[in-house]
């Protein structure tokens, strides 16, 4: 029961440090439906972004895995921040990158290919 809650949690502050982030940015929406397309693009080696989505699926998989690496029952309050540092740091993470992506891809949308821009 106390996972379940602590997941509610992390991903309840995973969506308010995504929302909050995208002020003066792309908006929530256009990073949301940019994650596939990145991880495609990835996937092709289009996009250098593999070593970061490896540690953001990372990150998700830690955080909503029943197994922790710092339980919460035994070290209360430093059972709870290592989660907290992982759903910041995703939360960070996804923010940079779907920005960087946005504008790797715009950018890409402007280059004829095989024509050099000086």
């Amino acid at each position: 029961m106390g996972k379940t809650l602590k997941r509610s949690a992390a991903f309840a502050a995973l969506a308010r440090a995504l929302a909050s982030g995208t002020r003066g940015g792309p908006s929530l929406g256009a990073r949301l439906a940019a994650l596939p397309r990145m991880i495609r693009a990835t996937a092709k080696g289009e996009y250098d972004g593999g070593l970061r989505l490896a540690l953001m699926a990372g990150a998700t998989a830690y955080i909503v895995s029943p197994i922790d690496l710092l339980p919460e029952i035994p070290l209360a309050i430093f059972g709870l921040a290592d989660d907290a540092v992982m759903v910041t740091w995703l939360a960070g993470s996804v923010l940079a990158e779907t920005e960087r992506f946005l504008e790797w891809e715009a950018r890409r949308g402007s280059v004829i290919p095989g024509h050099v821009v000086p």
